[in-house]
């Protein structure tokens, strides 16, 4: 971050409030929205936002909504804000902020507290739990952010820049509280002391360069695997030139789905273990070499961890460190390994055979009723460049990840933390990031039911996103992971009338239910014009409420086998 604004201070008689300081150091972020939810302990701060000019303020209906909001909107920006008031709207937000810090989304939480000689005299005030302790909740979100810090006068020149740094630097959310009476004092001046940059360290390169070399000379098929965060951290361009350069075939994970460029001749899918497609599990699994660009181990990005890799025929690249076999190699940067393999020399001779996409050919007669086998096709064959796709958790996550995405898509899913409701107000926070650009949502009726309420929010700023809504009577992929017992009444939902949501929020849109492939034709051409102008529900009726896509019956058969050896 530039320094501008603290050498300001500290050389001249122009003075900034904590208010306008953080302000500033948000702007030159990028940042030009702030999402978040008033109350009386931020009101100062909001007071402030609404005279500072460049940015603006995003009300959301409650704090968690703002927080997924907020972690859209950062994962299209690259850096975001959220506001929020002492202990209830902060406590409301955690789980948002808890699931940025596990998918490496940077989102600078900013907190309003009470007065700052209330807190110093501890009386018992409302919002706090009638102790006197106004550091707990800080205490809360030192385990779920990357930094914490209580702003000062004293100290805001110095712990505003740096928490950004941090939030920048590790892709990770951080914490900032201030008492409401001191965000209009006037900062004291100090010089921001240079903060050592990451960097890396060349002979420890060269020892990994080295030891990439002589794995590649024996390997005669070797692919790339791109994960999330090749993503988070920016990383896209240079596998694009690392998989050209070697001419090698590049794969995604579930979470790391965008990650390359789908549209690509070396693209050949994604890679997802034994539920996923057969040939990309070939492909990957009997690779000599597999460079995995910024891999996450966890289950649900391993289809169950029967992903088969061979530690010992892999190259792990972490955004901070390399692993080549058994070998660690700490302090290299992913960017600076990744241009020195480019010239490495390696270039495999053999064509990259063009992918099969499950969902390239259309099926499903038009009056048929709707099925997954016949509506992901329909999804793959309305999505335009430049689109943001937002996919639900659920079985929208697993069937989207299967769908084959035109050119610079950004494609949003909470592949690791996977909150239930995320995506209705994500696809809020993408509307408001790039207003440009046409967003679509897919979403379950369990999942809307959790977060309607910003369908509001979107109306109120003019967001004109595409809303499916798959109505398959309950928590479907619920009823799928559960392989002990069947027709749980738990994982049933209350029968909503979606498509009056709009009108019962105050606004108007392009609502319609589909039941058949061609009604749901009908209403996708509809939508297409629409769109332009408002926002559109389509509820998608599914005759059956336990189908689901490919990937979902292979994972629940691979669970029904595993319950059965446990008995």
């Amino acid at each position: 971050m530039k320094n501008t604004t603290n050498e300001n201070l500290a050389g001249s008689t122009i003075q900034k409030t904590v208010g306008d300081f953080l302000f500033d150091c948000l702007k030159q972020e990028g940042i030009t929205e702030i999402f978040g939810v008033p109350g009386d302990y931020n009101f100062t701060l909001l007071d402030t936002l609404e005279r500072y000019a460049g940015i603006r303020f995003i009300n959301g209906r409650n704090e968690l909504n703002s927080g997924y909001a907020a972690d859209a909107y950062a994962r299209i920006k690259g850096i975001s804000a959220l506001i929020t008031t002492f202990g209830v709207g902060e406590m409301s937000a955690c789980n948002a902020i808890a699931g940025a810090n596990s998918e490496h989304v940077p989102i600078i939480h900013i907190v309003g507290s009470p007065p700052d000689m209330a807190q110093k005299e501890r009386k018992l005030m409302h919002h706090t739990l009638m102790d006197g302790n106004y550091d707990v909740f800080r205490k809360v979100y030192e385990p779920i952010t990357a930094y914490t810090a209580v702003i000062t006068p004293e100290n805001a020149a110095i712990e505003i820049p740096n928490a950004f740094r941090i939030a920048r630097q590790k892709k990770k959310p951080v914490y900032l509280v201030v008492a409401d009476d001191l965000v209009s004092k006037q900062v004291m001046a100090h010089h921001e002391a240079a903060m050592p940059k990451a960097k890396t360290y060349p002979g420890t390169q060269q020892a990994a360069l080295d030891h990439i070399k002589q794995m590649l000379n024996s390997a005669q098929k070797t692919v790339i695997l791109a994960d999330v965060k090749t993503q988070r951290f920016h990383l896209e361009e240079y596998v694009r030139k690392l998989a050209e350069s070697m001419n090698v075939p590049v794969a995604s994970t579930m979470f790391g789905k965008g990650a390359f460029d789908e549209s690509h001749p070396l693209f050949i899918g994604m890679y997802g273990g034994a539920f996923g497609s057969p040939e990309v599990r070939e492909t990957v699994e009997k690779a000599d070499c597999v460079i995995a660009v910024g891999l996450v181990w966890a289950d649900t990005n391993t289809a169950n961890f029967t992903a088969k890799l061979n530690p010992l025929r892999m190259i792990n690249i972490q955004p901070d460190k390399v692993k080549v076999g058994e070998a660690e190699y700490p302090n290299v940067l992913a960017e600076d390994i990744l241009l020195a393999l480019q010239n490495t020399g390696y270039k495999q001779q053999d064509t990259v055979v063009k992918a099969q996409y499950p969902y390239d050919m259309m099926t499903g007669n038009p009056e048929e009723p709707l099925s997954a086998v016949s509506y992901y096709p329909r999804f793959q064959r309305m999505l335009k460049e430049g689109d943001v796709v937002v996919a639900e958790t659920g079985t929208f996550f697993y069937g989207m990840a299967q769908v084959k995405l035109p050119h610079a898509v950004t494609y949003i899913a909470e592949g690791g933390w996977q909150s239930i409701g995320y995506a209705t107000p994500s696809a809020y926070g993408a509307c408001i990031a790039a207003p440009a650009r046409r967003v679509l949502l897919f979403t379950g009726d369990g999942s809307l039911q959790l977060t309607a309420q910003e369908i509001s929010s979107m109306l109120y700023y003019g967001c004109k996103p595409v809303i499916f809504v798959l109505n398959n009577d309950g928590y479907t992929i619920e009823k799928y992971l559960n392989v002990k017992t069947e027709n749980q009444t738990y994982n049933k939902v209350p029968k909503w009338s979606y498509t009056k949501l709009a009108e019962a929020f105050g606004g108007d849109a392009y609502t319609v239910t589909v039941r058949t492939n061609k009604e749901l034709d009908e209403a996708i051409t509809r939508a297409e014009t629409e769109c332009s102008s408002r926002l559109c529900i389509i509820e998608m009726i599914a005759s059956d409420p336990m189908d689901a896509p490919d990937y979902m019956h292979k994972m629940r058969d691979y669970m029904e086998q595993q319950e059965k050896q446990r008995s």
